[in-house]
Order: C-alpha cells, then sequence, then structure tokens
C-alpha cells in the first residue's frame, strides 16, 4: 500500500469511470449510443426543472447541485479496505456513502458498508474540532451530517473518520487514514436508477469536508481530470498532486472564484467560427459567473445568452434543420453522412480562450440526427458541463486559484 508521504512526492492517479461506459457497473447492454447520450440529457433537463436558484443563496452549506450520476471513481473505506462506487462531484463538499444498519437506504446493488466491521472506523464526537459548526450531535454526543439535493435526494448520518483508499494507476493503493467521512443510514436518491446503485457521492469541491480540501497538501490541493467520450471503452483519469499539473504547448488558464464550495469561472463570450458573441450587457454580466462541472452533462446558459448564441450557431450551419424525437433538445440538424464538420465553438473565460470538440457540443441523439448540446434556463445557473469538456485536460491548483485547459486526446493520457 502507497503511504501518505508517496503521494505527496509523486501524485497519483485513479480511474475515472462514465456510468453508461461499458467498463461501469451500471451499463446497460441493451442500450444503443443514442439511448445513453439522451438519459443523460433528460437527467440534466431534470435536473435544471427541479433547480431553484435561492436554494444555493439560503442555505449554502446543505444543499448541493443533484445531477451527479455522471462519472464514478472506485475506493475503499476501513480496516479491511471495503470496496464502494461513488459518484465524483466537483459540486459537492463531503464524501458520503451507505452504511449498516440502515434506518433507510435506497436500493444499492453493491454491498454496503458496515463501519462495525472496520477496526479503523470512529465516530466524531461533538466536541472535536473535526465537527463543523454547521452539523448537529446526537443523543449520544456524536456529530452528525445532513446535506439536502434540490430534487428531494439526501443524505443523513453520522460524520466519522475512516481510513480512506483509492486504487492508482499504477495497481498500488494509496491510503489516507483518518479521513472524515460521512457514514448514511437515513438516505433516498431520486434522480436515477444508476444513481441509486452507486454508494453515495465523492465531493471534489471545496468545502472543508471536501476529499481535495481534507487531502489539502499531500496532493498540494491540485487536481485535474481528461473526461473521454461516454461510449469510449477506456477509463478517463483523475489525477491528483504532481501529476495532476497541466504544462505545454497550448495550456490557457483562467481564475477560479470560489462560491458556496462551488468552482466557478468567469466567462466573457463566445465565438462561432471567427464570429464573437459577448455577453456584456447579458444577464452574465459580472465577475465569477459560471460554474464549471464535472457532474452536469449539458452546458447551461441564461435565455439571452442562449439565443443570442443560438443565432449564430443557426447562421453557419448549413444543414437541413431537424426535430430531437426526444423532445429534449430545441436545436437539431439532419446529418446524413459522417463527413459534415460542425463549427468550432470557443469558450472565451477570463484570460483563457477554450476551443471546444465539437463531438462533445454537438452530439447524436438518433440515427442522422445531431443536436446542440447546450440547455437555456433562468433558474439554473450557468454551468460548464462535462460534455463541453470532453477531451479537454483540466487542471484545478487552488493554491494559485486557477483553472487551466490543454486540448488533447484523452484516451492517451
Amino acid at each position: 500500500m502507497v503511504s501518505f508521504s508517496h503521494a505527496l512526492n509523486n501524485g497519483f492517479s485513479v480511474e475515472l469511470i462514465h456510468r453508461d461506459s461499458p467498463k461501469s457497473p451500471f451499463y446497460q447492454a441493451t442500450e444503443n449510443k443514442y439511448q445513453r447520450i439522451v438519459n443523460a440529457v433528460r437527467r440534466s433537463i431534470n435536473f435544471a426543472n427541479h433547480f431553484n436558484k435561492d436554494s444555493l443563496t439560503n442555505t449554502p452549506r446543505s444543499t448541493v447541485i443533484p445531477d451527479k450520476d455522471a462519472y464514478l471513481m472506485t475506493y475503499s473505506v476501513g480496516t479491511p479496505p471495503f470496496k464502494l462506487y461513488g459518484f465524483v462531484d466537483t459540486g459537492s463538499d463531503i464524501v458520503w456513502f451507505q452504511c449498516e444498519p440502515c434506518k433507510k437506504c435506497y436500493n444499492q446493488t453493491t454491498p454496503i458498508f458496515n463501519p462495525s466491521k472496520s477496526s479503523s472506523y470512529k465516530n466524531i464526537p461533538c466536541s472535536s474540532k473535526l465537527c463543523p459548526s454547521y452539523t448537529s450531535c446526537n443523543d449520544q454526543n456524536s456529530c452528525q451530517y445532513s446535506v439536502t439535493y434540490v430534487d428531494e435526494s439526501y443524505s443523513q448520518g453520522d460524520l466519522s473518520v475512516e481510513t480512506f483508499t483509492l486504487e492508482s494507476t499504477t495497481g498500488l493503493p494509496v491510503s489516507f487514514p483518518k479521513t472524515v467521512i460521512g457514514c448514511g443510514t437515513n438516505n433516498t436518491m431520486t434522480s436515477s436508477q444508476g444513481a441509486r446503485a452507486s454508494s453515495g457521492i465523492v465531493g471534489l469541491g471545496d468545502g472543508p469536508l471536501s476529499l481535495i480540501t481534507q487531502l489539502g497538501s499531500s496532493i498540494d490541493r491540485k487536481f485535474s481530470y481528461c473526461l473521454l467520450p461516454y461510449e469510449s471503452n477506456t477509463t478517463s483519469k483523475l489525477n491528483f498532486g504532481d501529476v495532476a499539473v497541466v504544462s505545454g504547448d497550448g495550456v490557457v488558464s483562467t481564475p477560479i472564484v470560489i462560491k458556496f464550495a462551488f468552482y466557478v469561472l468567469t466567462l466573457e463570450g463566445f465565438s462561432i467560427g471567427n464570429k464573437r458573441i459577448d455577453i456584456r450587457g447579458s444577464s452574465m454580466d459580472v465577475e465569477g459567473n459560471m460554474m464549471i462541472d464535472s457532474g452536469t452533462t449539458l452546458t447551461f446558459l441564461p435565455s439571452d445568452v442562449y439565443a443570442n448564441l443560438k443565432s449564430a450557431i443557426v447562421e453557419s450551419v448549413k444543414l437541413e434543420r431537424a426535430d430531437d424525437p426526444n423532445h429534449a433538445l430545441d436545436l437539431c440538424y439532419s446529418v446524413t453522412s459522417d463527413g459534415y464538420n460542425f463549427p468550432l465553438i470557443t469558450a472565451h473565460f477570463k484570460g483563457a480562450d477554450v476551443k471546444l470538440h465539437s463531438g462533445g457540443t454537438f452530439v447524436p441523439i438518433a440515427d442522422d440526427i445531431i443536436c446542440w448540446a447546450f440547455f437555456s434556463s433562468d433558474d439554473l445557473g450557468p454551468i460548464f458541463g462535462n460534455l463541453a469538456q470532453q477531451n479537454l485536460l483540466v487542471g484545478y491548483d487552488l493554491k494559485q486559484k486557477i483553472v487551466s485547459f490543454k486540448s488533447m486526446d484523452c484516451s492517451k493520457v
């Protein structure tokens, strides 16, 4: 097993598996590639329909973004190690999973962790500095956490310390003792069957209980990922520490703003080919206006910015319009051959022009129909979703407070 100090010196990587990948334990072999994309789109849109902006401003510590059943990672907790599958979420700031004995647990198809069988598990007393001020106490004076999602999913239980182990891509486990985790005995997950099958959430946000914050100096507060297309037969990578540094030709960086433990960037506009669409004077004309999120499928924009960008795409794409047979996305085209080159969309973040791969901005949702993978929502704050991030190496340096991007083939990372 690799020690805490080894991780500090060398960094490490773990596999990041899309829930619809053939490598996922939730893979449905009977679904075709279109159904998988459509299901992911529907989850994102359902998320938007559930969302209320006030959820973020009223209770920033307890309300987190729910559309998190996109990428998952395997990890182990306890002594001896017990394997779990958790959905990775840059918009959450706690690591939690279901625990026995359940008061109320959702149907988890993989085994549920029983803390009584682990010699390294310990509940956190309310008097401990590890028990945050926004948590509560039970009759045994144990620290209790509660996480509520805006789609009415939630997790409640004991805040505890436990050995947390990641399977690195070198084949050697990396172990972190006394990691603060949420051992949930009262949980519900409403967003999808895939989410219900997972153990819980691995929060990579910037809150005090997130995995990134807890690993802290051991990873120099750096992590990165490179997301592959959903149908890929290889896994994406989630990198920590030294190996997470994004460097070399073509790297662009933009300042990061932390809002309620979310990672927020400043978008200044888009370009469609050579035509620029500025957001000055729009509803997004503020500093720190777009959350970057690995767990949300689509890219969400307010209606005014969306309409201007859509008009530029309609002007640029010389194809016959088509209707989305799933009635989800509103800008689709009839494509009868693989040879059509959709226009390059560039996202102009502050100090960083990020070229988005067309395979992530225009997606096939049926035979001969390709749709634009952006969505208009005035209730949901702007989000830079994971489809648009495909085949980009995205690095977070929380010490320098920057996010860096580098275009690359993520299957070769």
